[in-house]
């Protein structure tokens, strides 16, 4: 069960928006690129100010709202026949950019090792590499989990409020993103799996 399967529901909640910013001249790719540009702006403030807790308060805040502009963006993309070939690098290079920058602040707070933080990382952008081949071999884009980008998203945001509340992480906390890193591993090994089996649907039809 990922939450990426709460998303048909989210987007009738914020399909009113969309129609509001597409009658004010606002694009897709618009709304790609500033979220893009405010998560790299966040993920900096974050990283220098690292050691001001109540500062992480703000990210599950960010994580929230980029959600529904990633939705949003979409859904003027669909809707109002506004996709494109540019519309579609730009999605898949803002997402990944935006998730590094959100994820690195981890890298200075304490008891986290930079090695994990780093993985983490790293693996994430493979998850989304794997999830995008689907779409390559004309399989379509795959959003597997158990460890997707909603789920990334709301498992960083919760460490930001344990952060932010305790101020001060407990040693134990350290084994968690080395932890997620395996799951990372297997949400990568789920997106290539379903892909080529229905591949190999395609080929037995």
């Amino acid at each position: 069960m990922s939450i990426y399967r709460l998303k048909p529901g989210f987007q009738k909640l914020l399909r009113p928006l969309v129609g509001y910013l597409e009658k004010r001249g606002i694009t897709a790719n618009q709304v790609t690129l500033f979220t893009c540009g405010v998560s790299i702006l966040f993920g900096i403030v974050l990283s220098y100010f690292s050691t001001v807790p109540y500062l992480f308060y703000l990210l599950p805040l960010w994580l929230f709202l980029r959600m529904a502009l990633n939705a949003i963006d979409g859904m003027l993309a669909r809707e109002f026949y506004q996709q494109s070939a540019l519309g579609g690098y730009l999605n898949e290079i803002s997402d990944v950019v935006a998730d590094i920058a959100l994820y690195l602040p981890f890298v200075f707070v304490s008891p986290f090792s930079p090695e994990s933080v780093f993985g983490f990382v790293l693996l994430s952008v493979i998850v989304e590499f794997c999830g995008v081949l689907g779409q390559i071999h004309g399989n379509g884009r795959r959003y597997d989990g158990p460890l997707g980008k909603s789920d990334r998203a709301f498992g960083v945001a919760v460490l930001g409020v344990a952060y932010a509340y305790f101020g001060e992480l407990q040693l134990y906390f350290s084994s968690l993103f080395w932890v997620a890193n395996i799951v990372l591993i297997l949400t990568a090994y789920n997106r290539v799996k379903q892909g080529l089996s229905i591949s190999k649907e395609n080929v037995d039809d």
